[in-house]
Formats: C-alpha cells, sequence, structure tokens
C-alpha cells in the first residue's frame, strides 16, 4: 500500500466514524446507551485502523512520527473520551442540582492529578515541540530515563509508541473538560443572560435548513471543503438556536420525494429570479 492510499483509508474511516458517533448522539438514548455503543463502533474503528497500518510500511521517521503524535491519538481519544463519560454517568448520584453540580465539581478536580503528573510533556505537545519526537513517537525506542505511561507494559509494540497514548488522554480529557464544565454551568444562568439578545429564527421548515445546508457542504462553501458535514450541523444549530434532529434520517426522506427532491433550492432559484426580474422593471 502506497502513502497515498494509506492516508485515504484513514481519512475515509476517520469521516465514517465522526458521522456514526454524531448519528448515535441524535438518538434518543440515554448518555449511557450513547456511551455504550459508541465505544463499541470505536472499538471497531481502531481494530480498523490496526490492520490497516500492518499493510503499510513508514517511508520515514516524519511518516511514523505523524501516524503516532496525530493520527492515532485521535481514534483513541475518543474512545478514552467517551470511556470517561459512561463512568462518570453511570456511577452519577440521583441527587438534587447542587449535589449534582458537586459531582461534577469532583470530577472535573480529578482531570489535575494527570495534568500535573504529565505537566512537562503536556507543555512540549502544547507547544507543538519537535525535538523530543523520534523518542516519544517512534515504536521501539523507549527510552526508560522519560516518564512513561504506566500502561505501557500492556502495549502493542507494533502499535504504539512510549507517548501516543499520552496524546490521545490529553486530547480526551481536553474533551471531558468541557463536557464537566457544561454540566457545572447552569442552564438557567446561561438562558436569562442571553434572553434579551435578538437574534435571528430560521422559520422555514427544518427540513428545508437541512436541504440547503447539505447542499453547501456538497458544494465545499466551508473552510475551502475541509469542514466535516456534523461540525456544519453544529455551527448551524448553534448560530440559530434549532435543534434539527436527526439530520442523516431526514435526508433520506428526502430522496424519497417523487418529484424534484431539491424543492427548497428550487424555490430559492425561482424567488431569486423573481427579485432580480422585478428590479429590471
Amino acid at each position: 500500500m502506497n502513502r497515498e492510499n494509506f492516508k485515504k483509508k484513514i481519512d475515509q474511516l476517520w469521516k465514517n466514524l465522526i458521522t456514526t458517533i454524531d448519528q448515535i448522539n441524535r438518538s434518543e438514548n440515554d448518555i449511557i446507551l450513547k456511551s455504550e455503543e459508541i465505544l463499541m463502533e470505536t472499538d471497531m474503528a481502531i481494530r480498523h485502523l490496526k490492520d490497516i497500518l500492518k499493510q503499510y510500511q513508514f517511508s520515514d521517521w516524519s511518516d511514523e512520527i505523524y501516524f503516532f503524535k496525530h493520527t492515532k491519538p485521535q481514534f483513541i481519544a475518543v474512545y478514552v473520551y467517551y470511556s470517561k463519560v459512561l463512568a462518570i454517568e453511570s456511577s452519577r448520584p440521583y441527587a438534587d442540582p447542587q449535589a449534582l453540580k458537586s459531582y461534577y465539581q469532583n470530577e472535573r478536580s480529578n482531570l489535575l492529578y494527570f495534568y500535573n503528573e504529565q505537566k512537562e510533556f503536556i507543555s512540549y505537545y502544547r507547544r507543538k515541540s519537535t525535538y523530543l519526537d523520534k523518542k516519544y513517537f517512534v515504536r521501539f525506542k523507549f527510552d526508560f530515563k522519560l516518564k512513561l505511561s504506566p500502561e505501557l507494559y500492556s502495549y502493542d509494540e507494533g502499535f504504539s509508541t512510549s507517548h501516543d497514548h499520552i496524546v490521545s488522554q490529553i486530547l480526551a480529557n481536553d474533551l471531558l473538560d468541557q463536557y464537566l464544565t457544561n454540566k457545572i454551568d447552569s442552564k438557567d444562568s446561561q438562558q436569562s443572560s442571553i434572553a434579551h439578545i435578538q437574534h435571528l429564527e430560521w422559520t422555514a421548515p427544518k427540513v428545508a435548513l437541512i436541504e440547503l445546508l447539505y447542499s453547501l457542504h456538497q458544494t465545499k462553501c466551508f473552510n475551502g471543503g475541509h469542514s466535516d458535514l456534523a461540525e456544519i450541523f453544529r455551527w448551524a444549530e448553534n448560530a440559530l438556536h434549532i435543534n434539527l434532529g436527526n439530520y442523516h434520517k431526514t435526508l433520506g426522506e428526502i430522496r424519497l420525494r417523487k418529484t424534484d427532491r431539491t424543492k427548497f433550492l428550487s424555490l430559492l432559484i425561482q424567488n431569486m429570479d423573481q427579485f432580480l426580474n422585478d428590479l429590471d422593471v
């Protein structure tokens, strides 16, 4: 397998995983069931990633470093993050809001142990340093003078380096910190703080907006075509204060239309043409 095909396969694997996670998160299941389902899907993706790697030989050290510093950690981070969410939510007490707030605050405080324990490497990683990359992100080059992950003894040496798992933990804990922060913050206070601000409201059918967003994505209108579909929908939902639900299912309903499957886009063209014609009069 050449480098280009290797990258294409991994990019597609990542996109498929993100799309699947987004679909699961839009289901009506509770967070525990969602996390369990996402963990199963992520585990399969990681196994597939490992199989892809077995078919590829890195061309040089920089190629190998990039995989273990950036590519693999993003997959593992998803697994670590939802494992922690599952552990936190499955152990959550049935209590009043104030007690729950204290529970989440305590869980957030636990993150400080990791940040303190790995502060030197975290600083190295966040500063985008590279001078130790050959020790951190190349296989079979463990330097026992460095602080290593305690799980290192059980790693698959063909699929791991001394520090790629710590990168995954950094990414996962950053996500978890935001998750816990959202749980701690009062929704009532958030709503009251923005209640007086006027905002545009989407008053056309939701299916029309979904049709529009899919069209914009296919036309690569955001970030030069490098934005994920899920990112675009999250942006639209946040900007317009709307919940578009399971938009993947809605696309299936659009496909089943007997005539004019893109009727909202047709309506836009019709109205714009009419507007321009009126200006010409």
